[in-house]
């Protein structure tokens, strides 16, 4: 078990919304002294830029990279180019200039959208190859997955520790509103539909697809378990291991924010693919992480920022 409050920590993404949590778990639950903990910021530091993950890995202990680009669907469906290069670019010069360094660890943050879009729900990390991703999500997901291949060759060649997390979708207080993501799109949606005195919010396809949505908390108490505990090459589901549909997230959302109005389901746009749930039992059996936060209670906590946000800012 590595014990981080001795570690020099670099966090890419650091200032993004599960890098905030993140930071913060280091500081306040591990004790990782402030000064320990590296977060570059994109101005300062474009890791597309090899000299640049030269420079932020130089006298780091552990790299945990959450950098990032992504959205939602409609920046997917314009974007898919500049996903593609920006993800694959990032991770593959940082992790290169991590092991040159002589860095102790290194932690890839994939995603669940990395799945074949025709796997069996909830997916096992032994389904990973066997299949291509939902289209949409390609771009992404195969720049990720560049990282797993990366890191368990590194290992076999060089002895590099490199592990690699699939997270499912994270929610929480902190989310950007403008996101797209939809925990957030609908709380904001009902904000907006009760300051206009409109008795409804629009929303995309049937409410048929069923996901797995864990608490940013929960997701950064997992990554950091896993710095500690976990060495092995093979990929590592995070999530909360509890199913629901887009229909009843949304109607306990409403229920929560207390909006009375009405749903109505633009059913001429994609609902995405249907279901994308996974197994967490690897998570639990390598490094005993079970998610604690029930849905409920972290969508009180999202709701309650998101209303301060709103009062703040508008």
């Amino acid at each position: 078990m590595i014990n981080l409050k001795d570690k020099k920590i670099l966090v890419t993404g650091g200032a993004g919304f599960i890098g905030q949590h993140l930071v913060n778990n280091l500081i306040q639950k591990r004790r990782v002294p402030r000064e320990n903990i590296f977060v570059p910021s994109f101005k300062e530091y474009d890791l597309r830029k090899l000299e640049n993950c030269q420079r932020v890995v130089r006298d780091q202990d552990i790299v945990i990279h959450l950098a990032a680009l992504t959205g939602d669907i409609e920046f997917h469906k314009l974007h898919p180019g500049r996903i593609f290069y920006d993800n694959i670019i990032m991770g593959v010069q940082l992790m290169e200039a991590a092991r040159r360094t002589g860095v102790e660890k290194f932690i890839g943050i994939g995603s669940v959208t990395a799945y074949p879009e025709t796997a069996p729900s909830p997916f096992k990390e032994d389904q990973f190859w066997n299949g291509y991703p939902a289209k949409i999500h390609a771009p992404y997901s195969f720049a990720k997955k560049m990282l797993l291949v990366q890191g368990q060759a590194y290992r076999e060649e060089y002895g590099f520790n490199a592990i690699h997390l699939l997270l499912t979708s994270v929610y929480g207080p902190g989310t950007n509103p403008q996101s797209g993501y939809i925990i957030s799109s609908i709380i904001k949606k009902i904000t907006e539909a009760e300051k206009g005195g409109r008795g409804f919010i629009e929303v995309w396809g049937t409410g048929k697809p069923i996901r797995d949505f864990l608490y940013v908390e929960d997701a950064v108490e997992a990554i950091i378990l896993a710095t500690e505990k976990y060495d092995k090459p093979e990929p590592v589901n995070i999530g909360s291991g509890k199913e629901i549909s887009t229909k009843d997230l949304i109607q306990l959302i409403c229920k929560l924010m207390n909006f009375k109005g009405r749903v109505l389901w633009d059913k001429t746009k994609p609902d995405s693919q249907l279901k994308r749930t996974i197994n967490i039992s690897r998570a639990k059996k390598e490094f005993n992480f079970t998610a604690s936060t029930p849905l409920e209670v972290g969508l009180k906590k999202t709701i309650e920022w998101h209303l301060t946000y709103d009062k703040k800012n508008f």
